[in-house]
């Protein structure tokens, strides 16, 4: 029984992984489309509701995509960096203003930059989906999502449906 348990287990995350690629698959260059797409299609997989896509969490991931596309891609820049080690955003107050927004509708969102050379659509999903990135994917709290794109970068921010992670204003 427990070999039938461990089969039945690999085939479901090698059918998720068919899945994840063909749908991540895009036609065009937008990156952020491809990636929601990508991402969505990795939590169906996991039987998790997809992330709707949230304008404000977008507007701060493209204020924060643009603040770092002048910093280069390094081991410490990509989403298997140590967490807590991610680039900082001194100018995260300002970044908020911009998008109309407050830190207390934002405290329960999580930013997750990742600098991939070129945007590389299936690097790029991958980074997120087998990275500790995958945790925060994977968790139910998070129903929204915004992603911005610069240069290289790319920022996935995830937001709660609280009123402390749900960036209305």
């Amino acid at each position: 029984m427990a070999h039938f348990q461990h089969y039945f287990c690999l085939s479901l995350i090698l059918l998720s992984l068919l899945c994840i690629h063909h749908t991540a698959n895009c036609d065009d260059n937008d990156e952020e489309e491809c990636l929601l797409r990508g991402i969505n299609s990795f939590r169906t997989s996991l039987k998790l509701p997809i992330l709707t896509e949230n304008d404000k969490a977008e507007c701060l991931a493209e204020e924060i995509a643009e603040q770092l596309k002048n910093q280069p891609c390094t081991n410490n820049t990509d989403a298997n960096t140590l967490p807590g080690t991610e680039p900082q955003f001194p100018d995260f107050p300002n970044l908020l203003n911009r998008c109309k927004l407050n830190v207390t509708t934002t405290r329960d969102a999580v930013i997750l930059p990742a600098c991939v050379p070129n945007l590389d659509q299936d690097v790029v999903l991958s980074n997120y989906t087998h990275s500790h990135y995958s945790g925060a994917l994977n968790d139910t709290r998070y129903t929204g999502i915004g992603i911005g794109s610069d240069d290289n970068w790319i920022v996935v921010i995830l937001t709660t449906n609280t009123s402390t992670g749900d960036f209305a204003r």
